[in-house]
């Protein structure tokens, strides 16, 4: 039967990613394993849906994320349960349920499901790259959190990017701080933006988050938390500010920046995009949060990590012309013009010994196959007719400069493609 309701089209606020622009995702997570490898983080797999009261403990049920934009639904036991928003939690769930040794480093890569209006960068299924480090509250690790972010940043070739800091405080000096603000924000409610005018009492803290020019405007005269830090958390964000300078890491202060989670305490950083422009420019975000490890059941645990959105992340990268990859090519062709056979071995012998190699099929003319051949990219094709066939040979023609073709043994072909590719040297007869 007809489907009446039109082609099957992936659901808004998705995308398919296809090749060849696949290729920089596949390099973009290579690098950041290197990165991530090199600083003692080891790749973390997490489900990609948890029991909903992961999240409302761990985010927090006064957050957007939770309150609008988590999907939700019960399974077939009547268990409630949701797409995992961001990958915080979930790494920190797995900490708890399986107790490795402290401190522990993970990195990891994975899709986040936010059901909200479509943005430049951030779909409702976009993808995450991050690291988590728990066991310590050492104020060096969030430098070396930080720094790690900012390297994986500079290898990509972005200069635009804006480190913003802050800290959150915690238990002890941020409560009397909230006070405060809740106060300001009473004698200016009716500047704020329509949502927050209505809902500030119950977190204030989110108004300095909101983008809106109204509530802009009031969080620009609004009290500043760092600034009534208690002489533990100043002491700690000053050795934080100081090791990323003696690492050469830049940074602003900005005292609105409290990340939109519930779970943050003391350091908070994000990295802007600048090309971006100002409305949705953040590449990398995170903070610590000392207090999540106790909130879902574990023993007190300080941790700290960041989360790196993949499509905004490449976004920037083609607002500053860089990171513009070139698919991978296969660096031999296959031409054969008999039955088919010799591709099929021969590619298989290349690819065997550590070659891209790649082929026609369908029985296609020597016009149409060199045609594709010199599509692919492909350095040299190796050709197959009857006359070489009946020889034992094998025709070499390169297709990126002007060399003239040569015939190879079919035994020593893998070998002379090897020499030819490495540049160590070439066999065989023209």
């Amino acid at each position: 039967m007809a489907d009446d309701q039109g082609p099957l089209r992936a659901p808004k606020g998705t995308k398919d990613v296809l090749w060849p622009e696949s290729a920089r995702w596949e390099a973009l997570v290579a690098r950041f394993a290197g990165f991530a490898r090199r600083s003692g983080f080891g790749l973390v797999l997490n489900p990609m849906f948890e029991e909903t009261r992961l999240f409302r403990r761990g985010i927090g049920e006064s957050t957007d994320i939770v309150g609008k934009e988590m999907y939700e639904f019960e399974d077939k036991d009547g268990r409630a349960m949701a797409l995992r928003p961001e990958g915080t939690a979930s790494v920190v769930r797995a900490f708890v349920q399986h107790r490795p040794a402290l401190p522990w480093k993970a990195w990891y890569v994975t899709p986040a499901f936010r059901y909200e209006q479509p943005q430049a960068g951030r779909l409702r299924q976009h993808h995450q790259l991050g690291v988590e480090a728990l066991g310590t509250d050492d104020p060096d690790v969030d430098v070396e959190v930080i720094a790690l972010a900012a390297d994986v940043l500079a290898d990509l070739g972005l200069a635009s990017v804006d480190l913003t800091v802050n800290s959150m405080g915690c238990a002890a000096c941020r409560p009397p701080y909230v006070e405060v603000l809740r106060a300001y924000l009473e004698a200016h409610r009716s500047a704020l933006c329509d949502e927050h005018r209505e809902r500030f009492e119950r977190n204030p803290l989110r108004v300095l988050d909101c983008k809106r020019p109204p509530c802009r405007a009031v969080s620009d005269g609004a009290p500043r938390l760092v600034d009534v830090l208690d002489d533990a958390c100043a002491a700690h964000f000053a050795r934080v500010r100081e090791g990323l300078d003696a690492l050469g890491h830049p940074q602003r202060l900005e005292p609105r920046l409290v990340r939109g989670l519930d779970y943050y305490t003391r350091t908070t950083f994000e990295f802007l995009a600048e090309r971006l422009g100002t409305a949705q420019n953040t590449v990398c975000g995170g903070g610590r949060y000392d207090g999540l490890v106790e909130e879902i059941g574990g023993p007190p645990t300080p941790g700290i990590g960041f989360g790196m959105g993949i499509e905004r992340l490449l976004l920037a990268c083609d607002a500053e012309g860089v990171f513009a990859l070139d698919p991978p090519v296969p660096a031999v062709f296959v031409v054969d013009l008999t039955d088919g056979r010799s591709a099929r071995d021969l590619v298989a012998e290349l690819r065997g010994a550590g070659m891209a190699g790649e082929r026609a099929y369908d029985g296609r003319s020597l016009k149409a196959q060199l045609k594709q051949a010199d599509r692919s990219g492909a350095s040299y094709a190796v050709i197959v007719g009857a006359e070489e066939l009946s020889a034992g040979v094998v025709t070499v023609r390169p297709l990126r400069h002007d060399s003239e073709q040569r015939r190879v043994p079919r035994g020593e072909v893998v070998g002379y493609m090897r020499a030819l590719i490495e540049g160590t040297g070439e066999s065989g007869e023209w």
